[in-house]
């Protein structure tokens, strides 16, 4: 992980279920509420910053589920969960979670080998999903979700589900905990993020271009974005991601005060 520090968890499209190995996970929301050691950690989706407080090194299981993909394994959308850091046994109802699945931080921490560890893991969820009946979200919820986050207008998705614009954010909201709107700001900021990691791993970061080629107004736009959900800016955010990268400057680097908490120096990984 690097030196000892602080990483971000960003908002992403995805629910995120991380299960750690040897020692339990600290996590927190940006500002610190809700932070605990956790042996299992199952967050829904949301629209600001985790996080992770670490000692340079951390060993488990992440898995990024997407709303689909709770609703099969956990039996809930992701607005059951809200903006929430929970343990697989804190879900509610209890029966929510499989025993298997309830049970696999434990079984995980007394299994040395990483290969059994993984075999482990995929067992509990096939095991799971098997447990319950098929429970996807209404097809034109779906279908919304996609045409959403490939940067649809709202009034344009509902037209094409045949909703009112209303009714259509009532429908995501109650499958989501976010609105369409939100939705659509997190999806475009993971676009953008996704894409800056790629060209700051090549050596190249540009905010000019992930702006262009993301949606965004210009850069500026793209930089309160990324203040609003990042707690922090673009080009912080790469010297603490990337502090060996030499682009001279990072464009849009001014970073102004974004009233966040900066944390030190966090590891050289994708934040999710």
């Amino acid at each position: 992980m690097g030196p000892p520090g602080v990483h971000r968890g960003l908002p992403s499209t995805s629910l995120t279920l991380v299960l750690p190995v040897d020692e339990p996970i600290d996590v927190s929301w940006a500002e610190g509420s809700s932070r605990a050691r956790r042996w299992s950690v199952v967050s829904g989706l949301h629209a600001a910053p985790a996080a992770i407080r670490h000692d340079g090194h951390q060993s488990g299981v992440q898995l990024a589920l997407t709303p689909a993909g709770a609703r099969a394994l956990l039996g809930m959308p992701a607005a059951a969960l809200g903006a929430a850091l929970l343990q697989l046994d804190e879900l509610d109802p209890p029966g929510a979670t499989d025993r298997q699945l309830r049970h696999l931080p434990e079984q995980l921490h007394d299994t040395a080998d990483w290969s059994d560890r993984l075999r482990l893991v995929q067992d509990a969820l096939v095991g799971a999903m098997a447990q319950r009946p098929a429970a996807r979200p209404r097809s034109e919820v779906a279908q919304a979700l996609s045409r959403l986050a490939s940067g649809q207008s709202v009034a344009a998705v509902a037209a094409e589900v045949g909703w009112s614009r209303r009714h259509l954010t009532t429908q995501v909201s109650a499958e989501l905990g976010l609105s369409p709107k939100v939705y659509q700001r997190v999806a475009r900021f993971q676009t953008a993020h996704q894409l800056l990691l790629t060209l700051a791993r090549a050596g190249r970061p540009s905010l000019a271009e992930v702006a262009a080629d993301t949606g965004y107004a210009d850069q500026a736009h793209l930089t309160r974005e990324w203040v609003e959900l990042a707690g922090c800016s673009p080009a912080r955010w790469l010297r603490e991601e990337f502090p060996y990268v030499q682009d001279s400057p990072v464009a849009g680097d001014d970073d102004g005060a974004d009233g966040a908490d900066h944390p030190r120096r966090a590891p050289k990984t994708e934040g999710h």
